[in-house]
């Protein structure tokens, strides 16, 4: 099983054997490609090679600035969501269509992960309307708090992965494969469950505390899972690769923050909704 994030996706097969680099591939230095030998620990995206000699490499900067890029882009689309809430499911459904899309193309296309990003934005600027205005009775801004709390997770991860306190190794990245397929899993009958009016509608999250402890969980699983985005980044800066693949980077990252976000209000609704 795989994650629906593409650059988790990848780097679960980093740690497959035979993904290293050979002896003699290029290696990033700078801005410059070199033909100094890689070491055999070296992991590589399958189906991606590094950059030709002459060929601009990724850099941290590009992916910063795609990912800045991207999350302004999910601004204006929460702003038309947020106005426009009933276009929530057209956009969601897009979306999906669009990140599946951008996960399995060989080629990265800007156009097609912009898109993407506008259409996330529309889903997540209605869902965040219907939270706050329908499903929220008591005032609480719920979507204020999603966001501090989203900032505060990010900026956590990012500490603990540069600070090396948490290692991302091929045991934890079993450990979290194992962990996103036992959660979709669980999502997946709650969502059956739901229908059968189990929670109040909310399926098994609205079934009294083990409701709160599984949002708990999305949430630490969502917010783990940046480990698994920065690393990608680091390869991928590492390896050399083109500088048009800063684009799959910062896809990958908005993929998993918007999931955060996604967790955190839910999380914070269900604890709204049991102070009303």
């Amino acid at each position: 099983m795989e994650s629906r994030n593409p650059v988790i996706r990848r780097y679960a097969d980093f740690q497959k054997p035979g993904s290293v680099l050979g002896n003699n591939q290029g290696r990033y230095d700078g801005n410059v490609i070199t033909s100094t030998p890689v070491d055999e620990t070296t992991q590589t995206f399958p189906g991606r090679t590094p950059a030709k000699p002459g060929e601009r490499v990724v850099t941290m900067d590009d992916v910063v600035m795609k990912s800045f890029a991207m999350l302004a882009l999910l601004l204006v689309g929460a702003f038309v969501g947020w106005n426009a809430p009933g276009l929530a499911i057209i956009a969601a459904i897009a979306g999906l269509v669009l990140g599946l899309v951008n996960t399995f193309k060989k080629n990265v296309s800007p156009v097609l992960v912009v898109a993407y990003a506008l259409l996330q934005g529309v889903f997540v600027g209605g869902i965040s309307y219907i939270y706050q205005n329908l499903v929220v009775a008591d005032g609480t801004n719920i979507v204020g708090n999603t966001i501090m709390c989203t900032m505060v997770a990010f900026g956590t991860m990012l500490f603990l992965f540069k600070s090396g306190i948490i290692k991302v190794d091929a045991k934890f990245t079993r450990m979290m494969m194992v962990a996103m397929v036992s959660y979709l899993v669980i999502a997946v009958i709650s969502i059956i469950a739901s229908f059968m009016g189990v929670g109040g509608g909310w399926g098994f999250y609205g079934v009294g505390g083990i409701g709160i402890l599984l949002a708990l969980f999305g949430v630490g699983l969502a917010s783990f899972s940046l480990m698994l985005d920065f690393q990608s980044i680091r390869q991928a800066i590492s390896m050399g690769l083109p500088e048009k693949e800063s684009w799959r980077l910062a896809f990958g990252l908005t993929v998993t923050l918007v999931w955060l976000y996604l967790e955190m209000l839910r999380l914070f609704a269900i604890l709204a909704g049991r102070r009303e």
